[in-house]
């Protein structure tokens, strides 16, 4: 059975910017783009009304930013996942849109492979961020190595899973490394997030590569 193509919603103000990226999607079978928005009203509006698998956001606009849009994203389509799609690689930025509930963050410079591999990273639930500026943020996250070790330390396995999504496995992966059940492994996740005060998991990666839990220098991508 042909599996379903990934749902995507456009959203940017710069309409040449917004119509290459439609163009580029219009050429895969995988992928479908089911609205387009020129600001971040129109976003959650689109996101309510679609509920996408993936939405592209762009980070400065008029009306309504993509910083703003995320959290109300958020509250009306919690399953989409969001990919910035930004000109800008100010650390700071980076992280509040991970911080707000971003799961990706593309700079507009990426070539189309770069675009199209993060498009299905994301879909798939898997962190993406331009390699240029992933260790930028990782210097962001403002919680130390002690909240590994309060009166709630992680528990093995909770350790194991944590550096195996700072190596970018899906839940599934996870779950036949470890020799579990994948709801098993949704719990560890879910424990993860809540020791470590983190809100998805890019930022778990972003934490394992910070306090040296993997031998990878950047969120790795299938």
């Amino acid at each position: 059975m042909t599996p379903k193509p990934i749902r995507i919603i456009v959203v940017d103000d710069e309409s040449v910017v917004r119509d290459g990226v439609v163009a580029i999607l219009s050429f895969q079978t995988d992928m479908k783009v089911v609205g387009e928005g020129e600001d971040g009203v129109k976003a959650v509006e689109l996101a309510r009304q679609t509920k996408p698998d993936v939405i592209l956001l762009d980070m400065v606009m008029p009306k309504q930013t993509g910083l703003e849009a995320i959290p109300k994203i958020k509250e009306v389509s919690p399953d989409s996942r969001i990919l910035v799609l930004s000109s800008f690689a100010e650390s700071d930025q980076v992280y509040q849109s991970i911080k707000a509930g971003a799961l990706g963050y593309l700079l507009k410079d990426a070539t189309r492979v770069q675009l199209l591999q993060a498009i299905r990273d994301v879909s798939n639930g898997q962190a993406s961020i331009h390699p240029s500026i992933a260790m930028k943020v990782i210097h962001e996250i403002d919680h130390p190595s002690e909240l590994m070790y309060t009166a709630d330390p992680l528990t093995p396995r909770e350790l194991e899973t944590l550096k195996l999504i700072a190596r970018g496995m899906s839940n599934a992966e996870i779950a036949e490394e470890l020799v579990v059940h994948e709801r098993t492994v949704a719990k560890y996740v879910s424990s993860i997030l809540d020791k470590l005060h983190l809100a998805n998991r890019t930022q778990v990666a972003l934490y394992a590569v910070r306090e040296g839990l993997t031998d990878q220098k950047t969120i790795p991508r299938r």
